[in-house]
Order: structure tokens, then C-alpha cells, then sequence
């Protein structure tokens, strides 16, 4: 199994977008660019208001968000709670959503009989099953991997729930099996350290 990808000395403080009406309908969304809704704001807000209630040396840490407008306008919201300038972070391609090709835009619930076959595919290999036109969970761990290599110090990123969850299993070396199946809550922060995790 690979090494962890992240130095025992940093800290990464994951933090989901907030919601989207897509989420919300359990639409696949991927990199298709959706908005917050008012409920995501909210649980933005809640995330910025507990990063906050941490040691100010959380204010030093380095700051990433996913490009789509949904992890930016979640990052200005928990940088504007944490009393920070919003806009001063980077915005890193690698952190954008798994790509679900042909799925983006289509209900969870229509694709067992619009798409039979792919449905059956990704129940048999969910960590290795890409999508036509999109990405696998085994091609995100890849890219993901790449900037969690880069990271120096501790790091607060905004993101995606694939990202977090190929995140957790390459830090924690998880069985690639479990991965897709990861619990990525909205209202939430998972903080990951020297191969330990838990959520604040």
C-alpha cells in the first residue's frame, strides 16, 4: 500500500462545499458549476464559526478551494466568519470534483433503468468504474494525491466529497474498496493529522 501522501507534521482541515440543490435532489453533479442554496450557506457559515472557535495560528494556515463556484463562495463565507479577507486563498484545479461524464445532471434515481449497465459496472468496481467522458475514483486518488505531496504546512481546503473521501483513504490508507462509500457530511470539518482523522 503507497505511503502516506501528507507529512506527519501537517494538519489538513477538509471541508465540504455546502449544498446545492443538486445535492439536494441527489442529482450527480461532478464539475457541472452549481451554485450554494440557502441551506449550504448556512452550514458554510456553521463550518467558518468552528474553524474559528480554533488556536488563531488557524488563520496562518495556507487556504485552498476547489475552482467551481461552489467551494469559492463556501470559502469567502468561512474565511468572512473567521473574520479574513475572502479572495485571499488559492483556488487549486486539483481539488475540482470527480468528473461523472455521462451521469452529470441525471437523478440518481433514473439512472438503475436510463443506464443499466454502467449502474451494474459501478457496483461491481466502484473505485475502478469511470464514467464515459468522466473520471474513477482510482484517477482522482491519483491527482489528489499529487497535491496533498505539495502541502508544507497546515492547510484548510475547501472541496468536494470525492476529493474528501480519496483524500482520507490515501492519508489513513484505507482499503480502496471502502473509499466511494466514505461519509462526506456538509455541516462539518475532517481534520486529518500524522495518520489520524476525526470531525469537528
Amino acid at each position: 500500500m503507497p505511503a502516506s501522501p501528507l507529512r506527519p507534521d501537517v494538519t489538513l482541515y477538509l471541508i465540504r462545499h455546502g449544498e446545492t440543490d443538486w445535492n439536494r435532489d441527489a442529482r450527480y453533479q461532478g464539475q457541472t458549476n452549481i451554485g450554494l442554496n440557502e441551506h449550504g450557506r448556512a452550514q458554510a457559515l456553521r463550518n467558518g464559526l468552528r474553524l474559528a472557535t480554533l488556536s488563531p495560528d488557524i488563520a496562518a494556515a495556507d487556504f485552498f478551494s476547489s475552482p467551481l463556484d461552489r467551494a469559492i463562495d463556501t470559502m469567502d463565507i468561512i474565511r468572512g466568519a473567521m473574520g479574513l479577507a475572502t479572495k485571499d486563498y488559492r483556488v487549486e484545479p486539483e481539488l475540482i470534483e470527480l468528473h461523472y461524464g455521462h451521469w452529470e445532471g441525471h437523478l440518481a434515481s433514473e439512472l438503475s433503468s436510463s443506464d443499466r449497465d454502467g449502474v451494474a459496472a459501478k457496483i461491481k468496481d466502484p473505485f475502478g468504474w469511470r464514467p464515459r467522458g468522466g473520471e474513477s475514483y482510482a484517477d482522482l486518488t491519483n491527482r489528489v494525491r499529487r497535491w496533498l505531496e505539495t502541502l508544507q504546512r497546515d492547510t484548510v481546503a475547501v472541496t468536494h466529497g470525492g476529493v474528501s473521501r480519496v483524500a482520507r483513504g490515501a492519508v489513513l490508507q484505507l482499503d480502496t474498496a471502502l473509499v466511494p462509500t466514505l461519509d462526506v457530511p456538509q455541516d462539518r470539518i475532517l481534520i486529518l493529522r500524522n495518520g489520524q482523522m476525526h470531525w469537528l
